[in-house]
């Protein structure tokens, strides 16, 4: 393949920056739990074009996610991500037959508002946080990322409800994204979009993702668990605000 392939066309200033910026996201994630996704979109949306930054992020995120399970898979509870991989099916068989664009500040503000409940209000009831509750947290994140590109911080703070030892939660959301960002790039593909253009650039930032994961994963045994879920709802209290602030600025500033 070409060189030019390899760089999608984007300077390579660009290129390396957004491989640079998988790098150190994932580590956060690891490391913190969440926010490396919302991060990597945001910097995505400042230097790629609007129609591939969802699907190409949806790429990225599932293969740093996928490595971060494979790297912590003893940590996951595979019955939570039993109930959620249904209810994930679900939300994308269901988005790609609606697949259109909704406002994105409706999404944003949703999204946001349940994420500081979920950090900061009651525990929610233990039926919710059963099997069917799981499999309905895992049906509407999976229908909403595949527009808001948004819901990693959501699928945390839920996460969290269950589990507040932090290799137990980083382990399982990473098993859940997996499945969620995997779902996402088979919707959009299925859609018609083309990602070959653009596979160098996702093989480069998946390969990044992984060495910032492993970074990540070894500082997060030096953190204890009481420190970790602190950390986890301040940073995603931080993203739920920036959604707000997103969505009050408008698609100019987004």
């Amino acid at each position: 393949m070409a060189i030019y392939d390899w760089f999608a066309g984007l300077p390579a200033g660009i290129w390396l920056l957004l491989v640079a910026t998988a790098c150190i996201t994932s580590l956060l994630t690891a490391t913190l739990g969440a926010g490396g996704g919302v991060m990597l979109l945001a910097v995505m949306a400042q230097v790629l074009p609007p129609q591939v930054i969802v699907p190409v992020h949806g790429v990225v995120q599932f293969g740093s996610n996928f490595g971060r399970a494979v790297l912590a898979w003893r940590h996951i509870d595979w019955r939570v991500i039993g109930a959620f991989v249904p209810g994930a099916l679900a939300g994308a068989l269901v988005g790609a037959l609606v697949l259109v664009r909704l406002p994105p500040a409706v999404l944003y503000l949703c999204i946001a508002a349940f994420i500081l409940y979920l950090c900061w209000g009651p525990r929610l009831p233990k039926m919710a946080l059963g099997p069917v509750g799981t499999a309905l947290a895992g049906a509407v994140t999976t229908f909403v990322t595949l527009f808001a590109g948004a819901t990693g911080p959501l699928v945390a703070a839920f996460v969290k409800q269950i589990h507040a030892e932090r290799f137990r939660t980083v382990a399982t959301f990473a098993a859940a994204m997996s499945c969620q960002h995997g779902l996402k790039a088979a919707v959009f593909q299925g859609a018609g979009f083309d990602l070959a253009p653009w596979l160098g650039l996702m093989v480069a930032m998946i390969a990044a993702g992984a060495a910032g994961t492993w970074v990540g994963l070894h500082l997060l045994e030096r953190i204890d668990d009481r420190h970790f879920s602190r950390l986890f709802d301040i940073v995603l209290t931080l993203l739920a605000l920036r959604l707000i602030w997103q969505a009050l600025a408008g698609p100019a500033d987004a």
